[in-house]
Order: structure tokens, then C-alpha cells, then sequence
């Protein structure tokens, strides 16, 4: 019999199939594509991109030449612009303001052929640097409430481009599911004054049952509550709700996490599609106190369809403590 699980940080039901549940090899591999033809990413294409924001240069060079190992940009098809004025205004019950924003591009190495699983720890390390960097940059302009950074791996996950990158898009209001999770952390944390999240993490290393890996700073573990097969959280032990303060010694455990997370997935998934996303707090003067900063991995391996759309509730066909045990090489 199926299982009706509750995510206690967001009050979400998600079905959990426990009878039949479905194994790496369930899931058919998705095609890939790494041409190399006319890629605006690539070293050498800089002049098919907007001029470079930021970019790391380990032996020199001028900005927007191919000298670059890491290079930010903006978006040429933003879904948010930079400029203009947010001018929000009624129209009959409706509301509707300017789509002012930021959208940047995060290409994490010059390698066409390489995918983050296949980066050095350095590399990881630099990536979580620049993330930072851009979100400490970007919450000076008070236009902006939330900075979400994320990556789409693979066509089904949304990625128009091969070349692996990732983007972080400064947003005028703060975003429904991040929102619906600070209104479940601080409930929990009014009733027990407790951290949902630290509850969390002590549970999971304490049943080990749905952990994945776990390193000093960092924990990742398939959530009890999963909406997706093998979907997994990185989350830091000790309590942080925001991502942008993190020290370095953190940011270098996440990268590394993050990293060794996607092997595992790309070997034992035959390297799915996947999306990640980093949830942090808003850009407030005081981050919610009940709040905790985590990284969410999905990998694309079902489709949600009209009972998902119509309920709200999330069908996963293999349990948690299952796709754990696969991603932590057991049998």
C-alpha cells in the first residue's frame, strides 16, 4: 500500500509508493546532445553574449577575451529586466507592476564537454564563490526581495544551451514555495521554538536511513516527504538562514557536496536531467529566525501530470530510503 507522507516544513502530502517501487534502471536515460556548433558559451563566442559582469582569470586577460575559467553575464532573453522602476498598480482586483529584475548567466567552465559532475573541487569551489558574490552585489538595489540561483541540467530540466551553466535571477517579490516554506518554519518555531530544519537534520543522522552523505559542514539526504524519485537536500548543520553569509570553509564543503552528489546521480542514473536550486532567505534587514538555507536537487526522471496539477499532491515511485540506498552504493 501506498504511503501519504507530510513535509512538516511546508505542510505538503506527497504519495509515496512503497509496494512496487521504482529502481535506477526504471528510468529511461535521456539522449544527449554536446555539439559544439555556433556555442555562445564557448571560449572565443564572448562577442554572443552581453558584456561579462564578473569573471575569474587565473593568468590574466582583458574582460569579454577567452581567457576566462568562470564568466558571468547577463542573460541575452532575460526573463527580468535591470531597468525601469517597479511603478505596481491596480487594475480592477488585479495586481501588476513592470517586470524589473536581474537575470544572469553563471558559466562554470570554459570546457564545452564537461558537466558540473565532472568539475575539479577548486572549480565547485569558485562557483559557490561567484554565487555568493553576485547575491552580496545584487541585494544593494532595494528593488529586489529574493535572489534565486538555480541550474537546469539537460533538456528536460529547461536548459536551451549544452554548455553547463547556471543563473540567478533577482526577483521583485519573494517566490510562492520560498515563501510557503518561511510560513511553515516559523509556525514550527512558534510552537516549539525550534528550528524545523535542525529538526530535521538530527533526525535524519540519527536514523541514517535517508542519508546519501554527510561531511562536516554538510548534509544531504532524501527528504522523508519526496516529491520526486531520488529527489535530495544539502543542507549546512549548523543553523544559517542565509546562503550569502556563509564562510569559506562552508561554501568550500557545499561545492564539494554538490559535487560528489552529482557523480553518484549521473552513475547511477545514467546522467538524468536534473534541476538544483538554492533557497535561501529573503533579502531582509533580519533573516527569519525559524529559516534554514538548503540547496533542493530534483532530477527529472517522471513528469508531473493532471492528478499533480489538480491535487497539489506530488506522486513519487520510489521511496526515499530507497533511492538513498542506491546513492549510497548498496544493493
Amino acid at each position: 500500500m501506498a504511503e501519504i507522507r507530510m513535509d512538516s516544513a511546508v505542510y505538503r502530502w506527497v504519495i509515496v509508493s512503497t509496494d512496487n517501487p521504482m529502481s535506477p534502471a526504471d528510468f529511461e536515460p535521456e539522449p544527449r546532445k554536446k555539439g559544439t556548433d555556433s556555442c555562445p558559451f564557448c571560449p572565443g563566442s564572448e562577442q554572443m553574449t552581453p558584456p561579462e559582469i564578473a569573471a575569474v582569470r587565473p593568468k590574466g586577460g582583458q574582460a569579454n577575451d577567452p581567457s576566462w575559467s568562470l564568466r558571468i553575464f547577463p542573460n541575452r532573453f532575460p526573463a527580468l529586466r535591470i531597468e525601469g522602476d517597479l511603478d505596481r498598480t491596480g487594475a480592477g482586483i488585479y495586481d501588476l507592476m513592470n517586470g524589473v529584475g536581474a537575470h544572469e548567466v553563471i558559466v562554470e567552465t570554459p570546457d564545452h564537454s564537461k558537466d558540473l559532475a565532472d568539475l575539479q573541487p577548486e572549480q565547485m569551489e569558485l562557483l559557490m564563490r561567484a554565487f555568493q558574490e553576485r547575491s552580496i552585489d545584487l541585494r544593494k538595489d532595494k528593488r529586489f526581495k529574493y535572489l534565486l540561483i538555480f541550474k537546469n541540467h539537460g533538456a528536460s530540466a529547461g536548459a536551451s544551451l549544452s554548455h553547463s551553466h547556471c543563473q540567478l535571477i533577482a526577483l521583485p517579490i519573494v517566490p510562492k514555495r520560498v515563501m510557503e516554506e518561511i510560513r511553515g518554519a516559523d509556525r514550527y518555531y512558534e510552537q516549539n521554538q525550534r528550528c524545523v530544519f535542525c529538526e530535521m537534520i538530527r533526525q535524519e543522522t540519527s536514523e541514517r536511513s535517508r542519508v546519501v552523505l554527510e561531511t562536516p559542514e554538510i548534509l544531504c539526504f532524501a527528504p522523508f516527504a519526496s516529491r520526486f524519485p531520488f529527489e535530495l537536500w544539502l543542507i549546512p548543520k549548523k543553523h544559517a538562514a542565509d546562503f550569502a553569509a556563509s564562510p569559506p570553509k562552508l561554501l568550500k564543503e557545499t561545492g564539494e557536496a554538490l559535487r560528489q552528489v552529482l557523480i553518484r546521480i549521473k552513475e547511477v542514473l545514467r546522467n538524468p536531467s536534473y534541476n538544483f536550486m538554492i533557497h535561501t532567505s529573503p533579502l531582509a534587514a533580519t533573516p527569519p529566525e525559524g529559516y534554514h538555507w538548503h540547496i533542493e536537487l530534483m532530477p527529472r526522471l517522471t513528469r508531473v501530470a493532471g492528478f499533480e496539477w489538480g491535487s497539489g499532491f506530488y506522486v513519487n515511485p520510489t521511496p526515499p530510503e530507497v533511492a538513498a540506498k542506491y546513492l549510497r552504493g548498496e544493493k
